[in-house]
């Protein structure tokens, strides 16, 4: 069994960084920014360690120890801190604290601690108390699937309050039988939606047929959707099967539906009102049953007022609306997606990249990514080829992400992250601060951090407020 351990830790990079690392060395890693998120994920899964720092945003590191230990919580726990005060370690002990580790952390020293501690123990199920909140074994890994994605290997949902809310109207809407409509920019992951959509449906165990619709000739569209008999037109050499057909019992998704001539929109419009249809060429209706899910870059109230689209095809596919947020929008997840994206580049390019430098994570989280997901999932491909040392820095990045300085590419990342940390964050943050016309409230979002703790930094780096 993998042993599984929970980081909690408010310092983006440094959680990241240390999640790839520990996922390399074979754990399980989840990570929580507060002590909030920490308690909720601690009751609803079963940990064999929870790594904590000492100062969090919300309380500290301590308080969430207690917490745990009054709800008989007894997984192990081991502090982190970047003060090094004898004190805080003496009274962590006291707590029931297993181990502590001060910063700059010494990897082969946290490593050490962290098979002591998980070598020595059974994962710890909360007790009666805490499952009063908890879920049980099999169902919260259903749900943990469900909630980020495990169960596709090519993609996660991501942690970020944005993709949170998609997700729970992604799960709301699933097992009903409406039609969706998925409005996203270009590279967003539209049709991961609309394949998660027909997963938790009733219909999941029926086929899901998906459809470019900006990519069909428009001569060849209603032999696409509908399909023809032998002989029905020039090139019909055989009978063809249409994707309503295929989809029969199960979900049609149509991607980019605005390109649809409208011809062809009168057509669809009349095979969901009636679920027939009939083969180009043939006198046979075919009943059809599809859940339609459809997708758009595209205004189509716009569409629908210059005369494009048909209103009343609008209102049959747009039953129920998921936007999907940009990837500048949840910068949270820009990293979990990058380090996904890397997982995928080593292994299709027989390569054994560990992860990112911090400048590379810093440059990262701060670029607009107006290609969203497929802009980041090409770049980091691209970088993973280039690398030549264990991490990727922003020269495999390429011009767009280098700041004028060369990365030291053997240089230990946990000690290169470490040493520089107080540049790195003071730079991030004058980088969010630009980004964001000096607003605070959208640079704090940017961060990952919350608004208290980016004054509080702005007054240690002596940034004007």
């Amino acid at each position: 069994m993998v042993p599984s351990i929970l980081i909690v830790e408010d310092d983006l990079t440094f959680s990241t960084m240390l999640k790839t690392w520990l996922s390399k060395k074979g754990y399980d890693v989840e990570t929580a920014s507060n002590c909030a998120k920490a308690r909720k994920t601690i009751t609803s899964n079963n940990f064999n360690l929870v790594l904590s720092d000492l100062r969090l945003p919300d309380q500290d590191g301590l308080q969430l120890l207690t917490w745990m230990r009054e709800m008989q919580i007894n997984t192990p726990f081991i502090m982190m801190t970047s003060y090094g005060e004898i004190q805080n370690a003496v009274t962590a002990m006291k707590l029931g604290a297993d181990d502590y580790i001060k910063k700059p952390v010494q990897p082969d020293e946290l490593l050490k601690k962290i098979k002591e501690a998980t070598e020595a123990t059974k994962p710890a199920a909360p007790t009666t108390t805490a499952s009063e909140h908890a879920k049980p074994a099999s169902k919260a890994k259903k749900e943990k699937e469900r909630s980020v994605g495990y169960s596709s290997n090519n993609f996660i949902e991501g942690k970020s309050e944005s993709a949170q809310q998609l997700y729970s109207y992604v799960n709301l809407v699933a097992p009903t039988q409406m039609s969706v409509l998925i409005n996203g920019a270009s590279g967003t992951g539209k049709e991961y939606v609309a394949h998660r959509i027909h997963q938790l449906s009733k219909r999941c165990e029926k086929p899901f047929i998906a459809i470019d619709c900006g990519s069909i000739p428009k001569d060849l569209a209603a032999s696409e959707f509908f399909g023809h008999v032998k002989g029905s037109f020039t090139g019909a050499l055989n009978d063809k099967v249409g994707a309503f057909e295929e989809a029969n019992g199960g979900t049609l998704f149509l991607d980019e539906i605005g390109n649809l001539s409208y011809e062809i929109q009168v057509q669809l419009l009349r095979a969901l009102q009636e679920r027939k249809i009939r083969r180009i060429g043939s006198t046979k209706e075919i009943d059809v049953d599809v859940r339609l899910v459809s997708a758009t870059n595209e205004n189509l109230k716009e569409a629908i007022n210059k005369g494009n689209f048909r209103e009343d095809l609008y209102h049959r596919l747009n039953e129920f609306t998921l936007r999907i947020p940009s990837l500048k929008d949840r910068p949270e997840d820009v990293l979990l997606f990058a380090n996904l994206f890397l997982d995928q580049a080593n292994k299709e390019l027989e390569k054994n990249i560990i992860g990112f430098d911090a400048p590379a994570c810093m440059a990262l989280q701060n670029f607009g990514w107006p290609g969203n997901l497929r802009q980041l999932k090409n770049i980091v491909k691209r970088a993973t080829l280039l690398a030549r040392g264990e991490y990727i820095t922003t020269l495999e990045l390429g011009e767009d992400f280098t700041n004028g300085s060369k990365n030291d590419e053997n240089e230990n990342a946990f000690s290169h992250h470490s040493l520089n940390k107080e540049e790195n964050e003071k730079q991030m943050i004058l980088n969010a601060l630009k980004q964001t016309g000096n607003n605070k409230s959208k640079a704090a979002i940017l961060l990952g951090i919350d608004r208290k703790t980016l004054y509080n930094k702005l007054k240690v780096y002596n940034i004007p407020q």
